[in-house]
C-alpha cells in the first residue's frame, strides 16, 4: 500500500513538474525527494496552491508550485528529525526507569521523584555531545567528549541527582563541569548552580554551551574543584562528576548543614563508590555507599 501511494504522489506532482523537462536533473532530484515526502499532508497542500495560487505576470505557476514543493521537503526533513530524536528520548527515559527498577536495592527506591524524571527527559543530551557522537547521545553510556573526559552515563546522571533531594531555589557546587550536561539537568530543576572544571579549553566550551541553550541559572569557571568555591559557599548540594581518593575536606566544609553530596571515591585502577555524604547539624557527616561506578579521576594539584 505504502508503495501504490508514493506512486500516485510523485505522478501527481510530477504532473505539476513535467515542464521542467524529462531528463532534467531538477527534475530528477525534486521527484527523488518527494517519493520520502508525507503523502497526505504534501497532496492536500498542493491541492490548495493548484486552486488558490495566483502567481504575478510572468511567473510560471509549475515553477511555483516546484519552490512550494521543495521548501515543504525542508520542512518534512525537519520534522523527521525531531521525531526521531523525541523517539530516542523517550526510548533513553524507559532504560533509565528499568535501571533504576534493577537497582532499587542499592538506592533504596524504585522510581525516581517526578521533577528529576522531567528534568532528564527535557535537557537535550544530544547538544552536549560531540557532532560524531550525536547519533549515539541517547544511548544510555558515557559518551567521549575529548580531552580524555567522558559525559556520565544518563542513569548515572539521573540517580545522582535524584539522591541529592533538590528542591527549586537551592544551591547546588557541582565539580567536574564537563561539556555542561549534568549541571543543565540540574538547572532544569530551578536550582542555582556553580560548576567547577580544571580543563580549560572542556570549561570555557561547556559554559558557551550552557549560555547558548539558555541556561542562565548556572555559573559556571575554571578551576581546581578540590578547593570548591567559597565565594558561594555554603550549599544545599555538592556534586562530584570525578572519583577522587577521599572527599577533599574543603567541600565538607562549604556544605551546609543538612546538605547532601554526591561523589564517587577510589582510584582509577581500583573499585570505586557511589558515596552519598549528609552533613549533620552539628557538622559531622554520615556517609553511605550506594553503588560500584567507573570515573574518570578528579586531577588538580591536590
Amino acid at each position: 500500500m505504502a508503495v501504490a501511494y508514493r506512486q500516485h504522489k510523485v505522478q501527481y506532482v510530477g504532473y505539476h513538474i513535467g515542464s521542467i523537462g524529462e531528463n532534467s536533473p531538477t527534475r530528477v532530484r525534486a521527484l527523488r525527494m518527494i517519493s520520502t515526502l508525507p503523502v497526505y499532508p504534501l497532496l492536500r497542500l498542493l491541492k490548495q496552491w493548484q486552486v488558490a495560487i495566483a502567481p504575478a505576470p510572468g511567473v510560471c505557476r509549475r515553477s511555483v508550485l516546484l519552490i512550494t514543493v521543495l521548501c515543504l521537503g525542508g520542512f518534512a526533513a525537519v520534522a523527521l528529525a525531531g521525531a526521531t530524536e523525541r523517539a530516542a528520548r523517550e526510548r533513553m527515559m524507559r532504560v533509565i526507569e528499568a535501571d533504576v527498577l534493577a537497582t532499587s536495592r542499592y538506592l533504596g527506591k524504585k522510581s525516581l521523584t517526578p521533577s528529576v524524571l522531567e528534568a532528564m527527559g527535557n535537557v537535550a543530551r544530544h547538544e552536549f555531545v560531540p557532532e560524531a557522537e550525536r547519533d549515539v547521545a541517547y544511548e544510555n553510556r558515557p559518551l567521549p567528549i575529548g580531552y580524555g573526559q567522558t559525559i556520565s552515563q544518563p542513569y548515572i546522571v539521573a540517580i545522582m541527582t535524584d539522591l541529592l533531594e533538590l528542591r527549586a531555589g537551592q544551591q547546588v557546587l557541582e565539580i567536574g563541569t564537563g561539556s555542561g550536561y549534568q549541571a543543565a539537568v540540574l538547572a532544569a530543576l530551578d536550582t542555582n548552580v556553580y560548576t567547577m572544571e580544571i580543563i580549560e579549553p572542556l570549561g570555557r566550551q561547556a559554559a558557551q554551551r550552557l549560555e547558548t541553550l539558555g541556561y542562565d541559572r548556572v555559573e559556571a569557571r575554571i578551576g581546581d574543584g578540590y578547593y570548591g568555591w567559597p565565594e558561594h559557599a555554603p550549599y544545599d548540594a555538592i556534586i562530584v562528576t570525578a572519583a577522587a581518593g577521599h572527599v577533599p575536606p574543603p567541600l565538607i566544609e562549604q556544605l551546609k548543614p543538612g546538605g547532601r553530596m554526591m561523589i564517587p571515591v577510589g582510584s582509577r585502577f581500583l573499585t570505586q563508590q557511589l558515596v552519598l555524604i549528609t552533613k549533620n547539624a552539628d557538622g559531622t557527616v554520615t556517609t553511605r555507599q550506594i553503588l560500584p561506578v567507573r570515573f574518570v579521576p578528579l586531577t588538580g594539584d591536590h
